[in-house]
This record gives C-alpha cells, sequence and structure tokens, in this order.
C-alpha cells in the first residue's frame, strides 16, 4: 500500500513521498525502497539517515531531510501494527485432517483446523478459530479456547485449560505430572499430582517448554504472559499477568510471581518462593528456597541480591587476585643481606 494510505491506518501525518508503494518491512540496515523499518534512539536515528528504506517510523518531534518518514509516539509498536497490515496471515484451512483421530464425544467449535496425526480424546472441547497443528495431542476434558495455535507436536495432558489466542510452539508440554515424592522405607514414592493447570488470555508459550500440573491444587499461568523456550513450571507455581520469562529458566514447586515481573536467562527458583510485581531477576540470577524479591526490585548473582550490592561484591571479588599478590608479597620473609 501507498506511504499515506498506511498513514491513515495509524492515524498519524507523513512527510515527503505519500504515493511510494510499500510491499513490506525490514532492518533499518537491510531494508529497501519499498520496504518499512524502524527507527527508536539516537543511534538508529543516524543509521536512518543513510537507511534505503522506503519509509520510516520515527518518534513524534523526529524529521530526517529527504527521507519519507512517519512520525508515532512508539515506534517499535507502531511497526508491529504496520507488519500485520502489510503482511496480514495466511487463512488456515478449515476442517480436520483425514489422519487426525477426533474421539466421538470431544466438541469443536466453527473454523477450526485439525492437522495431520492429531489426537484429539473424550469431551476435549476446542474453541472457534483455534488452529491444532500436526500430532498435537489433547487428552481428556482437555479445553483449549478461542483464535488459538498449537503448533507441531504440543501435548495438552488430560483436564488442562487454555483461555483464548494462546500460542503454544512445537514440543511444549502442558498438565505432565510435578516432581513430588515421599522418602520413606529406603524408597522415592510418587505423591499424587491430581490438580489442574489453567493458562488464560493472551499467553505465548515457547518450544520444548514445560508446565506441570500442581499436585493437588492449580498451576496458573496469568493473563498476557510470555514465556521462552525450554522453561520448565513446576506444580502449583502461580504466575500473575504480563510477566516475560526467559529461555532456560526454572521455576520450582509453589513459586509465587506477581504481574509484569521480568525474568533473564537461565534464571533458578527454588521451591516456595515468592516474586513480587515487577520485580526483574537479571540473567542466570538464583533465589533460594522460600526467599522473597520484594515488588519492584532488580536481584542479580548467586544467590540473588539487590542489585547495588551484587555490583559490589563483585567489584571486590575482581579485586581479589590483586589483594591475593600483595598478602602473599607481604608474607614473604624479608631478605637481609
Amino acid at each position: 500500500m501507498t506511504v499515506e494510505e498506511l498513514a491513515r491506518h495509524l492515524a498519524v501525518a507523513f512527510q515527503e513521498e505519500g504515493k511510494r508503494e510499500i510491499r513490506g518491512i525490514a532492518a533499518l540496515e537491510n531494508a529497501g525502497p519499498d520496504e518499512l523499518a524502524y527507527a527508536e534512539g539516537e543511534r538508529a536515528l543516524s543509521r536512518a539517515a543513510v537507511s534505503l528504506a522506503g519509509l520510516i517510523l520515527v518518534p513524534r518531534g523526529v524529521t530526517l531531510p529527504g527521507r519519507t518518514t512517519l512520525a508515532v509516539s512508539h515506534p517499535k509498536l507502531a511497526f508491529l501494527q504496520a507488519a500485520e497490515i502489510l503482511r496480514p496471515p495466511e487463512p488456515q484451512e478449515e476442517g480436520v485432517h483425514p489422519t487426525a483421530v477426533v474421539h466421538a464425544e470431544a466438541v469443536l467449535a466453527a473454523a477450526v483446523s485439525v492437522g495431520p496425526h492429531a489426537v484429539i480424546e473424550r469431551r476435549a472441547r476446542v474453541g472457534a478459530g483455534t488452529r491444532i497443528g500436526a500430532g498435537v495431542f489433547l487428552g481428556e476434558d482437555a479445553e483449549v479456547g478461542s483464535a488459538c495455535v498449537l503448533y507441531p507436536r504440543v501435548t495438552i495432558y488430560a483436564g488442562a485449560r487454555l483461555g483464548n489466542r494462546v500460542i503454544i510452539h512445537a514440543g511444549a508440554v502442558v498438565g505432565s505430572d510435578g516432581f513430588g515424592y515421599v522418602f520413606a522405607d529406603g524408597r522415592h514414592h510418587k505423591f499424587p499430582q491430581v490438580g489442574k493447570v489453567v493458562i488464560e488470555d493472551d499467553v505465548e508459550i515457547g518450544g520444548n517448554t514445560t508446565i506441570d500440573r500442581g499436585s493437588l491444587g492449580t498451576t496458573l499461568i496469568g493473563e498476557g504472559t510470555k514465556i521462552d523456550n525450554l522453561v520448565q513450571i513446576a506444580h502449583n507455581v502461580r504466575i500473575g499477568r504480563h510477566t516475560i520469562i526467559a529461555a532456560q529458566t526454572g521455576i520450582s514447586g509453589s513459586v509465587e510471581v506477581g504481574d509484569y515481573v521480568v525474568m533473564g536467562g537461565q534464571v533458578g527458583i527454588g521451591d516456595h518462593v515468592r516474586i513480587g510485581s515487577r520485580a526483574i531477576l537479571g540473567g542466570g540470577a538464583g533465589v533460594l528456597p522460600g526467599k522473597i524479591v520484594r515488588p519492584g526490585t532488580t536481584v542479580w548473582g548467586r544467590p540473588a541480591r539487590r542489585l547495588n550490592e551484587f555490583k559490589r561484591m563483585y567489584a571486590h571479588l575482581s579485586a581479589l587476585p590483586a589483594l591475593a599478590e600483595k598478602v602473599k608479597t607481604l608474607s614473604q620473609p624479608s631478605r637481609r643481606p
């Protein structure tokens, strides 16, 4: 579409060539004359001045002489919105593939797509417009809401509940047994894992991530939360709304996580920890069992400490080799002529 058409969709004004046609999106460094890019921050804006992009989204109040731009309040968000306009999703094929196995008591709403070799068991329910990929398994009484996407080989155990617009990537497992045992008489006895798992609306779950059902209660993933690949979430964990969890994070049982929390990659959290809303856990942070991370705080390190304390300790640790050398020198006996 033309620049002026795109500007109307985004409800903003354009500068320079309104009739220029835009056919796709690209990174600022790679964009061509018929592609859209965005620029945020001084460094990106300096690159934008020499970019070949046909149209650039820039912050309000910014002008790039000689370049076609749209000035918006949030360039990255506007880029996402423009991408949805320029690259709408391909329409899905509705219906059930001949190789899929769908139990007679399963309930599929309108416009559902079920791929090859998928299995949908008794009393499972799938909402309108949901796409079930190849080899997906839905256990008995599982519920999947409307407009969800389950990529190939996703496994949803019996009784798990997914809200609307949930996206789950290939190989993820939702509702598996938690890791709970009682040691007695020289052996480990499996503790009952008969609880539930609930995934609320607009959650996205990465590939090969595992989310265990509650042992006796419910594992809950709150609305809008985004979970990366290779994340382990144990039984009875409760995660709030719009939280971000990066790859290879492991969350032990009965942890409570507030809203808008951010966890970096490879974070490890012991059991019965409480993470307050809007806390930030830096990559590789380790939170010991039973600890509390206060709302709004940033922690880092193993064991995790407030960021300022961690920085001071790290600075002291970095100075240890020089200190050791100094001690070694001072401890040597003095040599007399």
